[in-house]
């Protein structure tokens, strides 16, 4: 089948690999039909990321299921289903806590479409077919009334979102929400898309990228424009804060903005080896700082949810929608969010 593959930054190829089959009674085939880049995998693809290739891409998936093995009940040929990236059993004490990214029954960081992280190839979403296991446990049903273009990213950067503004919501309803905006282009978009549709009483994307700001507004967020430079004042005191730059002094910036005893959640990845914090601020003022990987699976119900009541609307965010012969060439296009659509079948 055929199966893109990420070589080195800026070079990607069609691969001829054999059909995935059937190797555990829990397992599923599943035939991608909109699969979601990830904000990753855009600096994959142009080598901010240092992952070294080759290995198989595309990790946001919506399919249709192909094949089922003989333990799967929840399931059958022809459902519609997203596919959670991170691989996760259900069952071990991780999992039964809630800890999707962390479980125990397969190797550290199991993931589709990201052979470096675990050193193991679960294959990629931009392929003819993929084997997912654990199928009961992982697999959503895709509601009937959305598109699997709306839903591609549900399977990682929506709920990376939603999980960074939700529980603090959830602990402080109607709080005002600052999200800082960046690196992690779309994944910042969809905290602020996810903190309007949760009811907070104010929701500010800052930002410098023109383009971004115009999509905030388009999922109901204020929009600053941001000037790059360093110690910018404070934008407020926000009881919820929101890093999605990938610049330390955008980082400090979102903790100044950081009320007392308020929360900022960075869901940006930080590859330099020291990012140097206010720590004595942070302290005097109770703030909590939180940073790690989401867990997409527990996650993906409420996200799922609100998307399917028509609370969130993630497709005013995706900028492309192209088919999956020009992958190669789109993987590198610097747009918020690229949507492959399956133009094979």
């Amino acid at each position: 089948m055929r199966q893109l593959t990420f070589i080195k930054p800026g070079t990607f190829e069609w691969w001829d690999v054999p059909l995935p089959v059937i190797s555990a009674p829990g397992d599923v085939l599943v035939r991608p039909v909109a699969v979601a880049r990830c904000d990753l995998d855009l600096y994959i693809a142009n080598g901010r990321a240092p992952f070294p290739g080759p290995f198989a891409m595309g990790h946001e998936m919506v399919g249709v299921v192909v094949e089922t093995g003989d333990h799967v009940t929840r399931f059958r040929p022809g459902d519609q289903v997203v596919v959670p990236f991170q691989i996760s059993c259900g069952e071990c004490d991780n999992c039964r806590r809630g800890w999707t990214n962390a479980c125990t029954a397969v190797p550290t960081r199991a993931c589709f479409g990201m052979k470096p992280l675990s050193g193991v190839e679960f294959g990629g979403a931009i392929s003819e077919l993929l084997r997912v296991p654990f199928a009961d446990h992982m697999l959503v049903r895709k509601p009937d009334g959305v598109t699997a273009e709306a839903l591609a990213s549900a399977p990682d950067n929506i709920p990376d979102g939603w999980r960074a503004v939700a529980p603090n919501l959830v602990a402080n309803p109607g709080a005002a929400v600052l999200v800082i905006g960046g690196a992690a282009q779309s994944v910042g978009l969809y905290a602020a898309m996810s903190a309007v549709s949760l009811g907070a009483s104010q929701v500010v994307y800052a930002d410098t990228d023109q383009q971004r700001l115009w999509l905030a507004k388009a999922v109901g967020a204020e929009a600053l424009e941001l000037k790059a430079g360093h110690d910018m004042p404070a934008l407020g005191s926000f009881p919820i804060t929101v890093d999605a730059s990938g610049d330390a002094e955008m980082l400090r910036l979102a903790i100044r903005s950081t009320a007392p005893c308020g929360v900022c959640t960075s869901v940006a990845i930080y590859y330099e080896d020291k990012v140097v914090l206010p720590f004595l601020r942070m302290y005097g003022a109770g703030i909590t700082f939180h940073t790690g990987r989401v867990h997409a699976r527990r996650e993906m119900p409420d996200v799922i949810g609100h998307i399917n009541c028509g609370h969130m609307h993630p497709e005013r965010i995706t900028s492309l929608v192209v088919p999956f012969s020009d992958a190669a060439d789109a993987m590198a296009d610097p747009a918020p969010k690229i949507v492959f659509r399956n133009d094979w079948t």
